[in-house]
């Protein structure tokens, strides 16, 4: 991943700032968020182990708006305060240029997170959603490529029921999201 977006350094807001800003699913992300739990020691002891890093950074697409973003943003916010990793949330509709560089089967779907050295090199990225929930978006996409379609919106409601399904409670994907960063963090 030789991509790099150091030009975006210091263009975003705080997670802070970007709870206090929030205008939709405050309440509802605030809840995510101060209800988080790890879902083993040995996962948060990973966490805690990158507080010896000082050469990652992250960079988190999102908006308040998304669905997607309530569930596993407030669990990126936690677990990047518990790594020390210096965090920056970019507004997706102020950093289109960014998303753009990070498109999902072709779409703008968000939370991406990217995980960045200090020189703005991308180190290793994941989002919008776990895999396996992902894989139901995947399957919709390949079955349903016409966007005009008569079927579409009833099949992409479908679809999003799915994703709501697979998501569960906190408790199911939380453990989930978390190996998946652990695996790209491992890597770098």
């Amino acid at each position: 991943m030789s991509q790099q977006v150091g030009h975006k350094l210091n263009q975003g807001i705080s997670p802070r700032q970007f709870m206090d800003g929030m205008e939709k699913n405050k309440e509802a992300f605030a809840a995510n968020y101060e209800q988080f739990a790890w879902p083993s020691d040995e996962v948060r002891e990973f966490y805690e182990s990158l507080n010896n890093r000082d050469d990652l950074r992250a960079m988190i697409i999102t908006a308040d708006w998304c669905g997607d973003a309530l569930r596993s943003v407030p669990i990126a916010f936690r677990a990047l305060e518990t790594a020390g990793i210096p965090t920056e949330v970019m507004i997706i509709e102020q950093h289109y240029d960014l998303i753009d560089q990070h498109l999902t089967l072709g779409g703008r779907s968000i939370p991406i997170v990217l995980f960045i050295d200090t020189g703005g090199h991308l180190l290793g990225k994941w989002g919008p959603r776990p895999q396996r929930v992902q894989e139901v978006m995947i399957a919709f996409k390949a079955d349903n490529p016409d966007r005009e379609a008569p079927t579409y919106q009833d099949n992409l409601a479908e679809a999003r029921k799915e994703l709501v399904q697979r998501y569960g409670e906190a408790a199911d994907y939380t453990p989930v999201v978390l190996r998946e960063w652990q695996d790209i963090l491992e890597r770098v």
